[in-house]
């Protein structure tokens, strides 16, 4: 089982912090206090090795219709897992306030990358630092809405 009574289990997120996060997230509505008004969705993909569902708290720009998200790992030098399980899987669900949609990931155009990181550093200096501290081009990714599943 990955979640009894609110509580977020290792299963689901092997990070405490992150696990905190998806049990406010979903206690409130999609509202984080630590977080302040960045926005955050939770994003479930299923591991491509281990096969169980994994979610992760992810900061994101609404643009178009899309959310877009960054594959910034804190500025490591690999891809964060849940981005891999996303492409392997090619869907996931985003959880956006109370609503869950099954979405598609579709990799933005290098083209478009400098605008979408400054309004992403707008809204969260952290974005900054990340790619700072790496040589690789991180990943931008839109999740786009295949239907909705609530």
């Amino acid at each position: 089982m990955q979640e009894t009574n609110g509580t977020v289990d290792e299963t689901v997120n092997s990070n405490a912090f992150n696990r905190g996060v998806i049990e406010e997230f979903r206690a409130n509505g999609g509202r984080v206090e630590s977080f302040g008004s960045v926005p955050l969705l939770l994003l479930s993909t299923r591991g491509r090795v281990s096969g169980l569902t994994r979610t992760t708290p992810l900061v994101h720009l609404v643009r178009d219709g899309r959310h877009v998200v960054f594959a910034a790992n804190g500025g490591a030098p690999v891809a964060p897992g849940w981005y891999r399980n996303l492409m392997a899987a090619g869907e996931g669900v985003v959880e956006v306030g109370t609503r869950r949609l099954t979405v598609r990931p579709e990799p933005v155009p290098e083209s478009e990358h400098e605008e979408l990181w400054r309004l992403q550093t707008e809204q969260d200096p952290n974005f900054a630092t990340f790619r700072a501290k790496t040589d690789r081009t991180i990943p931008v990714v839109a999740l786009v809405p295949v239907d909705d599943t609530d």
